[in-house]
């Protein structure tokens, strides 16, 4: 046997029933260096294995997330399980306590070997088999109601193309109305520059220390202290960012998919450790799409259906122009303010009209008429609303547009448009209202040509605002955060967008939601009746919330123009 002196600096004493080969991974001259996925089956050795239940925490770990997989898959009537990250068997025994037909699957035959024998130790006997997820459908057989991927395992897989492969398989064996469960570590908090794990939900145990030894965007590379016996392992995985997972999971064809952090719908102020992305295979058509927004558009669906807020900002807003406008003076009327800020946006757009325009969260269309009277060019307005979009189209029959102006039910984050169909995406105070805005981003960026362009405003945060201070702003809006001027920047230059410009006008926010809330006191009684009370009452105190954030520096408006 080798002695505790013997070992590299990577292991440490106190572990004299192992062999070197047990104890001692293997990463190279170059550790950061080490991207292949691969090497996991390397990384997992006997020596590591053994007291990866340590980290794990098994009663910790139960505590903290209570029922919440028993209770998603119960709720969709699974009955057939497949765990594709058995790991030592945590999740897999869990699954068989409550009763569910399981297949435990992993890549590490170590791994499994400790699971199959912590499955005997609490009663139950594993049905474990090998398989590579890239090849999984050769390796296992059957289909199932759910496939669980839990334990940030999806990180290892260092190549895109390993990624889709492996989400393809799953999809692949999952019924017609099955789900995927995935979850990651919140590695958006790490590679932006923070990371305080609470030790709290999924790795509970309080023997071990896991931090990030070296980080870039395309490596992870995690210590894991045993403080027992003052062990040491690594892990080498792949950051991988939230926005990005739930894109490559639509992409395969999951259409429904709702993340949780840290077992919470909603999570306010408090960054999660961890994502949970549950994805259900159900083919959905376009009309039954809506059931699948998210919690933030259903939130502003719901009230911009409202017949309250349909007769305010038809009536009090103005009805054809609803969104933040242009101020020539504090006390302009709305109209030509907002008709102003249509104008400004399409001066420099170079819109001719072979402009094909895609005007998302168009309201009542007064954008997107204009822009097909002045240009005629054709103009297809996007808009979650099914009132706001019947006003659209009426008045667009109106104003003999219909051969210019097309409107269309849905949301950003998953938009009913085909590639590549549009030049030059337009939205004017729209964005906001989508609790995913890097999806929003990415959306954009699928349904626009090469060389197209991105027009728009959107009311937000300004760059280091104090996020507690706009928390009645938030909390109106059921948000967790608002966009920003750096954030709309960054996320459009990881799609390839390189022209960026932002107009700043800040000061025309406060005295748009000043004027507005100058009209509404004036017209309070005109609609008494018309509106509730409730409703109004909300409202103004919206509105005065929106010119307070304004006035302390808190809020940032203007004119986005972003190219490729």
């Amino acid at each position: 046997m080798t002695t505790a002196a013997d070992r590299s600096p990577d292991t440490a004493a106190g572990l004299e029933d192992y062999t070197e080969a047990d104890v001692h991974q293997e990463f190279g001259e170059n550790p950061n260096e080490v991207r292949d996925t691969n090497h996991y089956k390397d990384e997992y050795i006997k020596g590591f294995v053994d007291k990866w239940d340590d980290y794990i925490g098994w009663e910790g770990r139960a505590a903290s997330e209570g029922s919440f997989f028993i209770d998603q898959l119960r709720s969709r009537g699974v009955e057939k399980v497949l765990d594709v990250a058995t790991g030592t068997g945590y999740n897999s025994v869990q699954l068989l306590k409550a009763g569910f037909e399981t297949v435990s699957a992993d890549g590490s035959a170590e791994m499994l070997a400790r699971a199959f024998a912590n499955g005997r130790e609490h009663g139950h006997v594993l049905r474990v088999v090998q398989a590579d997820w890239r090849w999984l459908n050769r390796d296992v057989h059957g289909e199932y109601d759910a496939i669980i991927c839990l334990g940030n395992s999806f990180t290892h897989l260092f190549a895109e193309r390993d990624r889709r492969k492996a989400l393809a398989e799953f999809y692949a064996m999952l019924s017609h109305d099955g789900v995927l469960i995935l979850d990651q570590r919140n590695y958006d908090q790490i590679l932006d520059g923070e990371f305080s794990s609470k030790h709290k939900y999924y790795y509970s145990g309080d023997t071990v220390t896991a931090e990030p030894e070296y980080l870039d965007d395309g490596l992870a590379r995690f210590r894991y202290t045993f403080h027992d016996d003052g062990s040491v392992y690594h892990l080498n995985m792949f950051p991988l960012r939230k926005d990005y997972v739930r894109r490559l999971m639509r992409e395969v064809g999951f259409q429904k998919i709702d993340t949780y952090g840290d077992f919470q719908e909603t999570y306010g102020n408090d960054t999660p450790d961890y994502w949970i992305h549950v994805a259900e295979k159900t083919y959905r058509t376009d009309e039954e799409l809506t059931d699948s927004y998210s919690t933030a558009v259903h939130t502003a669906r719901d009230y911009y259906n409202s017949t309250d807020a349909d007769t305010f900002y038809h009536e009090v807003w103005g009805g054809e122009d609803i969104h933040v406008g242009l101020y020539n003076s504090p006390d302009e009327p709305i109209a030509p303010a907002s008709a102003r800020t249509v104008e400004r946006m399409a001066e420099t757009a170079g819109i001719t009209a072979d402009t094909r325009i895609l005007d998302m969260g168009a309201g009542y269309g007064g954008a997107a008429r204009h822009l097909a009277k002045k240009y005629g060019c054709k103009v297809t307005c996007l808009n979650l609303s099914e009132v706001e979009n019947e006003r659209n189209r009426e008045k667009t029959r109106e104003q003999g547009l219909d051969d210019l102006v097309d409107v269309v039910d849905g949301s950003f984050e998953a938009m009913p448009i085909q590639d590549n169909a549009y030049d030059l995406v337009w939205s004017q105070d729209a964005f906001l209202h989508s609790g995913e805005r890097s999806t929003v981003v990415e959306e954009i960026t699928r349904v626009l040509v090469p060389g197209g362009q991105v027009v728009f405003t959107d009311p937000m945060a300004a760059d280091g605002a104090d996020t507690a201070q706009l928390s009645p702003i938030l909390a109106r809006l059921s948000l967790d955060t608002l966009g920003s001027p750096g954030f709309y920047k960054s996320e459009f230059a990881k799609h390839g967008f390189t022209d960026y410009a932002f107009e700043d006008h800040t000061d025309q926010l406060t005295t748009h939601y000043g004027r507005v809330l100058s009209e509404l006191e004036k017209a309070e009684k005109a609609f008494s009746g018309k509106i509730s009370e409730e409703y109004i009452s909300n409202m103004k105190t919206g509105l005065r919330n929106w010119v307070n954030g304004g006035k302390s520096g808190q809020l940032s408006w203007g004119i986005f123009r972003i190219k490729r």
